[in-house]
């Protein structure tokens, strides 16, 4: 699932390998700034390298255990975007979460809406997934608008569900 996709002549999503953690760890870096007010506090060695080929490590552990899907957004070798499937449960639930983010200099170009659009489509295809689930904070209205683009409902608010920089 999700091996590659092309979703701009220049933009492609494939799923993370481990000898992506320095284009990993580059991203977060160029875009640490830009992520702030969408992300939880990081401690300093989440933006290194060697924590993030560990984290993709364990990404791709539960891949195998079909419990999720690490994906980049790549335009040729730089990394510009990161979607995570997380969280598939089977049973009668047959859902997972969707998180993500685009580079700071890809933003606008409806890159996460093609790439969410895809990314629901193998969920429900071939990963039989009746349900996918993403959070926003109320004033991200950009990824919002990507949301509702591809067909997702809102269902309502959870406040304080989540600590994000540093604020519940």
């Amino acid at each position: 699932m999700f091996e590659s996709h092309q979703l701009t002549e220049d933009v492609s999503m494939r799923v993370l390998h481990s000898d992506d953690a320095a284009a990993l760890t580059s991203a977060y870096l160029r875009n640490r700034a830009h992520l702030a007010r969408w992300e939880p506090l990081r401690p300093e060695e989440y933006y290194t390298e060697e924590w993030q080929a560990g984290d993709i490590t364990r990404r791709l552990a539960a891949r195998d255990a079909g419990e999720g899907c690490p994906l980049g957004l790549f335009a040729g070798d730089e990394l510009v975007g990161r979607f995570n499937l997380a969280g598939i449960t089977r049973g009668p639930f047959q859902s997972a979460g969707l998180g993500y983010w685009v580079d700071s200099r890809y933003t606008g170009r409806g890159l996460a809406t093609a790439a969410v659009r895809e990314i629901a489509r193998a969920a429900r295809d071939e990963l039989g997934l009746h349900r996918l689930e993403a959070s926003t904070l109320l004033h991200n209205t950009g990824s919002q608008r990507v949301l509702r683009n591809t067909g997702f409902e809102q269902i309502g608010t959870a406040p304080k569900y989540l600590q994000i920089a540093g604020i519940w």
